[in-house]
């Protein structure tokens, strides 16, 4: 018992560490001005995603807790696929943080991941694909932790948050294209291109917001039911 524990602890630690050095990674390869960011940052994406599925695999899942990860992924991967002809306009972090909200964190990362991955099978494979992912991932991550610390108790901070993750998503995602192809660097050129993003962040987050108030409560005591009924323990998470 004391071994899963030290183990359930160094899982999150890495995890955490691993959220926070991407960021500072792109930082630093600004401020150096790395050659060859692009190609460094995208294996940065790429490894930050890793942490989640080995812990994931190392709690020893069963079907039944692969299941629903699975199911959410699928469902966010048609929402996004059917509202292809709106940009901006999906359903994805909506349902990842129902998932997160629902599951707790890990499983809230694995289905945004999972989902950019399935979803661009159909739109198209790039090197945006890992920074989607860890995007999506981030968000349902993040809802996880904030319900597991009781701050969702009002529907309203779940929508602000719904909000701020379409801003949230829109920021890694135009920062990662910036650092990787913007050349040369500098604070105008990032500051237009954070401009001319700005208003399809804004429609990601007012998307988000309109597919969580249908779904939110429905959703989440529908999957807490499913949760308690199936004994889903989630607690290593």
């Amino acid at each position: 018992m004391a071994s899963d524990k030290r183990s359930i602890d160094t899982g999150r630690i890495i995890e955490r560490v691993t959220l926070i050095a991407l960021p500072i990674l792109m930082f630093l390869c600004v401020y150096y001005e790395v050659e060859q960011t692009a190609l460094l940052t995208l294996l940065a994406a790429i490894l930050a995603n890793i942490p989640f599925f080995i812990n994931f695999e190392k709690s020893r899942p069963k079907p039944r807790h692969i299941l629903p990860i699975v199911v959410m992924s699928a469902l966010a991967t048609g929402g996004r696929i059917l509202f292809t002809p709106i940009p901006h306009v999906k359903p994805v972090s909506a349902i990842v943080i129902v998932t997160g909200i629902a599951f707790g964190r890990r499983s809230g990362y694995l289905t945004g991941a999972l989902t950019a991955l399935a979803s661009n099978m159909f739109m198209g494979q790039g090197p945006w694909t890992p920074w989607q992912m860890f995007a999506w991932g981030l968000i349902g991550y993040l809802s996880g932790v904030m319900e597991s610390r009781d701050l969702f108790r009002n529907r309203w901070v779940v929508y602000v948050y719904g909000f701020v993750s379409g801003l949230l998503f829109g920021l890694i995602m135009d920062s990662w294209h910036i650092i990787s192809f913007v050349s040369p660097l500098t604070w105008k050129g990032a500051l237009t291109a954070y401009g001319s993003g700005f208003f399809f962040n804004l429609a990601h987050s007012f998307a988000t917001v309109i597919f969580l108030v249908p779904i939110l409560g429905s959703w989440t005591r529908k999957l807490t039911r499913i949760k308690h009924k199936f004994g889903l323990d989630y607690s290593g998470e």
